[in-house]
């Protein structure tokens, strides 16, 4: 009998609701353990209160709360939490509960993490996201980003050539290259990122979740009491990493591990967010050796620097990548992938399920079947941490969105409008080849301002798509300048 009250008060328990505004477009999941503590509960009141959002309680895993989410269908949920519980499991089961809202392969909201080393830098991340923020300054260690069409001011120091570095002050400056001996690089960048104070930072080296690596393994940023600090490789020297207060982004887009809270609060992820000030951070939270799900958000972002938040670039990039997985094998939609320590057993388990399914035999030297391979292991493993309602954005750049989306009813039809103008370049659209060796061209893609009930393409289009309550992807979008174009949808 004392066990069936036992479960019973748990049942209570998980159904309780800690706000009095019952709005189902926005929740926030919390667990027991920040339930109990009344500085972390603060963290996920001030969030409810800012988006007028139910809070709903889970034990040990968010998984835990798939009927309530099937019964609310929101659009956005976040899920405050210590570092402590959260690890790669914990990001990989959410993402596949995501999937099983309803009977479709797709993400049925947008989610993220709010934490951090400790409950105060928890609530600075909610505070920092409350306002817009829009990107004018970054740095980073890759070379993709060069251009510096996004920003007014941008520094790197560059991934494919040792000791390169360059520069961009001002608006419509010029880009600057110097060199450096690698021996320099780490100094130069810390250098680099206390000038140019950033808005956002880029990276793409070795990592772990406990240093990032320069470019070649030049020095390293380590975690420390929840702050960053730089350990030179040849010296051994130490320095903290200089910080204004400014709040940031973080996008790891390349780095392994460096996502992963591991269970622990002295990580990189924790220092990222607390003593570097990150509103947001997105990051791998395995060993990353084929990169889709990391290049492929940021390709978005860049691609659609004024329509796209991270969170919404992240999104769409991750159901164009649910769509052609499922293209390939739909038995794998919702199957996890077998993470090992040794790389080559690993890969040999994916290739030896992936040729049960698919009939034949998977060869690692062929680049379509690496993707196939690829596309499991990069699936569910980049996290997102922050508020997935944030509006933040890259700045816009003149003559590369030369084309606009509108939305509405007709008939009672959904219509989708694009109207092109006489700059419009479909290779741009397309993400312009960037970092083409990881992700290919994207289609076109909208997401919805409401959630649709039962979309499904009207009658005698002929559009390619991929299309959900959320959102559309149009693979066949030969759009020209000075142009407009229909998708029209059938809703219920």
């Amino acid at each position: 009998m004392k066990n069936a009250y036992k479960l019973v008060a748990i049942a209570i328990m998980l159904l309780t609701i800690s706000c009095t505004n019952t709005s189902n477009n926005y929740l926030v999941a919390v667990s027991r353990a920040v339930n109990d503590d009344n500085e972390w509960l603060k963290v996920a009141e001030t969030l409810s209160k800012k988006h007028s959002a139910e809070i709903i309680t889970y034990e040990s895993s968010p998984c835990e709360l798939l009927d309530m989410l099937k019964a609310r269908k929101p659009r956005y949920v976040a899920i405050v939490e210590k570092p402590e519980n959260i690890g790669r499991d914990y990001v990989i089961d959410f993402h596949l509960t995501s999937r099983n809202i309803d009977d479709d392969i797709y993400a049925d909201f947008m989610w993220g993490i709010i934490t951090g080393y400790d409950a105060e830098a928890a609530m600075r991340m909610v505070d920092n996201s409350t306002e817009p923020l829009i990107i004018k300054d970054a740095v980073a260690t890759i070379m993709e980003l060069n251009s510096a069409k996004w920003f007014d001011n941008y520094a790197w120091v560059d991934d494919h050539t040792k000791g390169l570095w360059g520069e961009k002050r001002g608006r419509n400056a010029d880009i600057k290259t110097d060199t450096i001996a690698p021996e320099h690089v780490l100094r130069k960048f810390t250098d680099l990122y206390a000038e140019f104070n950033p808005d956002l930072v880029v990276t793409a080296a070795h990592a772990t979740q406990k240093n990032l690596e320069m470019p070649y393994s030049l020095g390293n940023i380590k975690p420390r009491n929840g702050k960053l600090y730089a350990e030179d490789k040849f010296t051994k020297e130490e320095w903290d990493l200089k910080q204004s207060g400014k709040r940031k982004v973080y996008a790891a887009v390349g780095n392994c591990l460096i996502g992963d809270m591991n269970n622990i609060k002295e990580s990189m992820a924790a220092a990222w967010l607390n003593g570097s000030n990150a509103a947001t951070m997105l990051g791998y939270v395995v060993t990353t050796w084929h990169g889709r799900n990391g290049w492929g958000a940021l390709k978005y972002w860049v691609s659609n620097p004024s329509r796209y938040t991270l969170a919404e670039a992240n999104f769409i990039n991750q159901q164009d990548f649910l769509h052609q997985q499922h293209e390939w094998y739909p038995e794998l939609i919702n199957e996890k992938y077998n993470f090992c320590d040794k790389f080559m057993d690993e890969l040999n388990t994916a290739a030896k399920r992936i040729s049960e399914v698919v009939g034949r035999d998977i060869d690692m030297n062929n680049a379509h079947d690496w993707d196939m391979m690829g596309f499991w292991h990069d699936r569910d493993v980049v996290v997102y941490y922050g508020d997935p309602k944030w509006q933040v954005n890259l700045q816009s750049v003149e003559g590369e969105e030369d084309y606009a989306v509108t939305s509405f009813m007709r008939n009672g039809k959904y219509v989708v409008k694009v109207v092109t103008g006489e700059n419009f370049s479909l290779e741009k659209m397309r993400g312009d080849k960037f970092k083409q060796e990881h992700v290919l061209d994207l289609p076109f893609s909208y997401i919805f301002p409401e959630r649709l009930t039962n979309p499904r393409l009207a009658e005698g289009q002929e559009w390619k798509v991929a299309l959900d309550e959320n959102f559309l992807l149009v693979y066949n979008a030969e759009f020209e300048p000075n142009k407009t174009y229909e998708i029209v949808i059938d809703v219920e």
